[in-house]
């Protein structure tokens, strides 16, 4: 061999010689095994799916031979032909398999209806028609189950007791009341006409105490008589001037409820909202109403605590909590109590006139250098708010501390008015909780909110159209913290959750 064949063949071998190739190499080789054991089946099913729809159609076949034909843990026939159609919906062994299976249902509940079994023939039957078997097959087998039930029950009994239920007044509520007896009577004996008739007469009965009770200015009992009216017949003649009485009595209690809180009559309030929703879960207007008064006690705490009368501001936040655990105005009433506690337990409990003073004087100088650099709520114990509290606890009436007062709560209002027209929201936000901290009674306060939660919703809204949706879900949280019942935020969430549905 000539030497440049002998040098072609070494330089084509020298990789081969390579321990660190045989590594990789092997390595490679026990990855591939492994994945192939272990994503086998997911693999089989997907590169041979005719494959693993046969296995279920023989497996449904055994099901259905053993007299399996139903299983809640998916190994009776019905639920495996079901796998099978659901992969491939154009093969006609699945569905001709669940026709065999309604049809074993037809001549197994036929058989337990012979036996005098009529639980399991009702259960068999309800399978059938599940299974969408033709109505001719079991139209009959319905009737004689219908029949033999109502043998065995003993419809005569039943309608003595329905009867004897309603003349004592007892037409609802209970299994052995009157309108659930007749229509046990009317489930197994459809055109039973007493029993149609005794029914209309226990609705009509039902609805007047409704109306009574509507009259009474009542909501909630009448509410349950009509869902109940609803259910047992939703035809009955005298559900139309029902349901108009109490609508009107419904908008009228809203229109209180709304009337009330604008005058500050917050636990009257209070109990017209609750009562609309216990008749009504799912009407909005009073959750949000409930919000509202919880808010009012919230705020009504945090001017309580800031005149140090802590007993009234626990109460007034137990009303909030109450009425609406999660309104925004809570964690805010907290936080003003324990300010107020910590500025009080730092007092002395007594000082001299010097030292009054020389604190008093201490206190001013650091309320001017917070307020020099906005400091507003923030650092906790050393901003203007805490300090000027302080002074605000050894000399209320001092005219230094009057002076801050006047001079601080307009610069916090300015802050939050500048922040905001710079579109600055986070920081706007500290200011309004800083203003609303030294003065919560004032009446500018809720126009703030509600302008700051607009403010955010508008912003939220241009970030949504451009795709941010996770921006537009903050901003609607920050929104419905400030003020829940912003017009605007009903329509801005449905905008939002539809945007976050589309993403997953």
């Amino acid at each position: 061999m000539s030497p440049l064949l002998r040098w072609a063949r070494s330089r084509a071998l020298s990789p081969l010689r390579s321990r660190l190739l045989w590594w990789v190499l092997l390595a490679w080789l026990i990855a591939v095994v492994v994945l192939a054991g272990v994503f086998r089946k997911p693999l089989s099913d997907w590169i041979w799916p005719d494959t693993r729809i046969q296995q279920l159609v023989q497996r449904g076949d055994a099901a259905l031979a053993r007299g399996q034909l139903s299983a809640a843990d998916g190994s009776g026939a019905r639920e495996l032909f079901e796998a099978a159609q659901a992969l491939d919906n154009d093969r006609s062994e699945a569905r001709e398999g669940l026709a065999r299976t309604g049809a074993a249902a037809v001549a197994r509940a036929r058989r337990a209806l012979v036996a005098g079994q009529l639980s399991q023939a009702q259960r068999l039957l309800q399978l059938a028609q599940q299974l969408q078997v033709p109505q001719a097959q079991v139209t009959q087998i319905a009737h004689e189950l219908r029949q033999q039930q109502a043998a065995h029950a003993g419809l005569g009994n039943l309608m003595a007791r329905a009867a004897e239920a309603q003349r004592a007044g007892n037409l609802d509520g209970s299994p052995d009341s009157a309108l659930p007896l007749y229509q046990r009577v009317l489930e197994l004996a459809p055109d039973r006409t007493e029993a149609l008739d005794g029914r209309e007469d226990a609705l009509t009965d039902l609805l007047q105490r409704a109306r009574t009770g509507l009259a009474q200015d009542k909501l909630a009992e009448p509410a349950a008589m009509l869902a109940a009216a609803r259910d047992y017949d939703s035809g009955h003649a005298d559900l139309p001037q029902t349901e108009a009485e109490f609508n009107r009595l419904l908008e009228a209690r809203a229109a209180r409820a709304e009337s009330l809180l604008r005058r500050a009559r917050l636990q009257p309030a209070a109990r017209d909202f609750a009562e609309i929703l216990a008749a009504q879960p799912d009407n909005a207007n009073a959750r949000r109403g409930l919000e509202r008064v919880a808010n009012e006690y919230a705020a009504q705490a945090a001017r309580e605590a800031a005149d140090f009368r802590f007993d009234a501001a626990e109460r007034s936040l137990r009303q909030a909590r109450e009425w609406a655990p999660s309104a925004s105005a809570i964690g805010n009433a907290e936080q003003a109590i324990a300010r107020a506690r910590q500025v009080h337990n730092a007092q002395a409990p007594k000082l001299s006139a010097g030292e009054r003073e020389r604190r008093l004087r201490e206190l001013m100088e650091q309320v001017a250098v917070a307020e020099t650099s906005h400091e507003w709520l923030t650092p906790p114990g050393a901003s203007a708010y805490d300090k000027l509290r302080s002074a605000q606890a050894i000399a209320p009436r001092d005219r230094r501390v009057l002076r801050a007062v006047q001079r601080i709560v307009p610069a916090t209002r300015s802050c939050f008015e500048d922040e905001l027209s710079g579109n600055r929201l986070r920081a706007a936000r500290v200011c309004l909780d800083a203003w609303q901290s030294m003065a919560p009674s004032d009446d500018a306060l809720s126009a703030a909110r509600r302008q700051l939660a607009q403010r955010w919703i508008a912003v939220g809204s241009e970030r949504l159209g451009s795709g941010d949706a996770a921006f537009a879900r903050q901003a609607l949280r920050e929104a419905r913290a400030l003020d829940p019942a912003t017009p605007e935020l009903a329509e801005f969430s449905e905008r939002v959750n539809a945007a976050m549905l589309r993403q997953h």
